[in-house]
């Protein structure tokens, strides 16, 4: 089976439940869409858990990617014995940036590991594909983080910037695709315009939202795509 979930958001818990829950085994794949870390507890653990699992397939989404711009910076700065000092401006604003929007959690997990479980952490965050295509059951299923701003159908997915497709929110009242569905997180779908299912997955219009906003007291939510079955923990 090929599931998707999104927006962990370091909640190691509720990332362990749910594969229990949905009984992922080593025949079945996962796409996680983006955001494993930041503001909860144990983002690090997750990112670790997923390293080891040769069938999970992750995303970059707009935490994942201030966290890797940080993260190269401070292991720069922890070799040099010197993590308060930054001579490059946009570095320091980057990573003053990241700690506000919850990346501190992130930040006190990765200090406890050793130097080469940093640089792994590292060295897996930029592995992080921007974008998935993938064909199930005879329908086509577009995977990105966020949405494809100024959406076009002649441009290709190769063809969207980095901030269009982790930054930049979908317009889910536009249909993108008529013969593709559109999966995304970074929007809870509490926060969706004329969902009339608040905190659940959000199918409309070619699209499906999966983001419910588990580290904000929401719910971690799954998908089956086989059999469009949905999961919440």
């Amino acid at each position: 089976m090929h599931y998707v979930m999104s927006d962990l958001h370091g909640e190691y818990e509720k990332y362990l439940e749910m594969l229990k829950k949905i009984k992922f085994t080593d025949d079945d794949v996962l796409y996680v869409l983006g955001d494993v870390v930041d503001r909860g507890k144990h983002p690090i653990k997750i990112l670790q858990d997923m390293m080891q699992r040769f069938n999970v397939y992750p995303l970059i989404g707009n935490h994942d990617y201030m966290c890797l711009l940080s993260l190269k910076t401070l292991l720069t700065e922890i070799t040099n014995e010197s993590i308060e000092h930054f001579e490059n401006e946009d570095q320091l604003q980057i990573l003053q940036f990241w700690l506000q929007e919850g990346g501190q959690t992130t930040l006190d997990e990765f200090m406890q590991l050793s130097k080469e479980e940093m640089q792994d952490i590292e060295d897996y965050l930029g592995e992080f594909s921007l974008y998935e295509e993938i064909h199930v059951n005879g329908k086509v299923f577009i995977l990105v983080h966020a949405g494809l701003d100024n959406f076009n159908t002649a441009r290709s997915l190769d063809d969207y910037e980095l901030y269009e497709v982790i930054f930049k929110r979908t317009n889910y009242t536009k249909v993108y695709y008529p013969d593709k569905y559109l999966v995304t997180g970074h929007t809870p779908t509490q926060v969706i315009k004329g969902n009339s299912r608040p905190g659940f997955i959000y199918q409309k219009n070619h699209h499906i939202a999966i983001d419910c906003g588990c580290v904000f007291g929401g719910k971690l939510a799954c998908l089956c795509l086989e059999t469009m079955e949905e999961f919440y923990v």
